[in-house]
């Protein structure tokens, strides 16, 4: 069954980024829980940064589950990325996914990595590049499987990365992969740039896609902008996705609007 999800951030350094909520993990869990959500994704600074039990404590008095965490706030807040040129950076960022990994594998809760991903550029050429990123997600991949729980790796649009920036890229990394517990994020604003058709290629992408980001085609909510969800509805049934959409969208006008308009959408569409 589709599910659906709206992020919280908790990173003052992402202030101003498409994160729907931004004034408290309890508050998100809270309004979340009043409009019918099924999750949150959580944007977090590090695993450290909410006390021990208090994620937990929120899902068990809302009933509302951890849809994935971020990673993002290693680039940041931390400037680590898996393709640095220097090691022991590279070696920094990938224990700071792995303590994200940590944070939210016994929730069930998968770790993104997006910005992370990093870009080529000066003494990295974009073979070199895809080496080392390769080769971060053969190690924490497997990690990730001690939780049950794939690591969720996403193209991002040309604006944000060199990389990998569409869905056919991605399938076409991972192919490459030993490890098979590495999935693709879906960012359906990443998709409207970079995608010729965002329901075709989230068909080609078919079982390699593990986490729908579920946002308009300006990065606002669902309903706010051009994007025609009926074909992409009908995409994801073709390909049987059941995971979670969630809304990574600007708090535009203003948070609660935001969210109401997801759910909205999210509703007319999967129920």
């Amino acid at each position: 069954m589709l599910r659906s999800a709206i992020t919280v951030s908790l990173v003052e350094e992402a202030r101003g980024g498409p994160f729907v909520y931004w004034d408290g993990l309890e508050n998100a869990f809270n309004d979340a829980k009043k409009l019918g959500y099924d999750a949150i994704e959580v944007f977090a600074p590090g695993p450290d940064a909410i006390p021990d039990g208090e994620l937990q404590r929120l899902v068990e008095s809302t009933g509302l589950k951890v849809a994935a965490v971020g990673t993002g706030a290693g680039m940041v807040k931390h400037g680590l990325s898996l393709t640095d040129p220097d090691s022991a950076k590279r070696t920094a960022a990938q224990d700071f996914v792995r303590s994200m990994i940590d944070f939210g594998g016994p929730l069930g809760a998968p770790a993104i990595i997006g910005s992370m991903q990093g870009r080529f550029g000066g003494e990295v050429s974009h073979e070199q590049a895809l080496d080392l990123l390769a080769e971060s997600l053969e190690a924490l991949g497997p990690h990730a499987a001690n939780y049950n729980v794939p690591l969720i790796y996403e193209p991002l649009n040309r604006y944000e990365t060199n990389l990998i920036k569409t869905i056919a890229e991605g399938v076409a990394f991972l192919n490459r992969l030993s490890t098979d517990n590495v999935k693709l994020l879906a960012d359906l604003f990443h998709m409207n740039i970079e995608e010729a058709n965002v329901a075709e290629a989230l068909r080609q992408g078919g079982d390699a896609i593990g986490h729908i980001h579920f946002v308009d085609s300006n990065r606002q909510a669902a309903g706010l902008g051009h994007t025609d969800f009926e074909p992409i509805a009908s995409a994801l049934r073709d390909i049987g996705y059941n995971g979670y959409l969630c809304a990574e969208a600007f708090p535009l006008p203003d948070s609660q609007t935001a969210a109401e308009k997801t759910i909205e959408a999210f509703n007319r569409l999967f129920r």
